[in-house]
């Protein structure tokens, strides 16, 4: 299940100007989705990281990525829990783009 829904994720990333209006395409040269079990929640963290060589940041792609993948654990896995959640969904870093590098916290 996991697999499929970190093959989402990136497919989200690469397909995110169709997605969000006014949203620039980006010639994505990389993007990273990760996905881990968590049983202290009990959960799934999702992680993604994109990359571009371009004038703009790519925050929109691995946000978009990170959403699809767990809207495709969800829908993976509704027939056992309807009650599921998807919470806590932000940036942690960015770097490059017009307004420059910055990080959470």
């Amino acid at each position: 299940m996991l697999a499929v829904a970190r093959v989402a994720g990136i497919l989200a990333a690469k397909r995110t100007a169709e997605l969000i209006p006014l949203c620039h395409p980006i010639p994505l040269t990389d993007v990273q989705m990760e996905l881990t079990a968590d049983a202290a929640l009990p959960g799934i963290i999702a992680e993604a990281t994109a990359r571009a060589i371009w004038k703009t940041g790519v925050e929109m792609e691995a946000l978009t990525a990170v959403t699809v993948s767990l809207l495709t654990v969800y829908d993976m896995a509704k027939a056992i829990d309807r009650a599921m959640e998807l919470g806590d969904i932000s940036l942690i870093q960015k770097s490059g783009g017009k307004l420059g590098n910055w990080s959470r916290g």
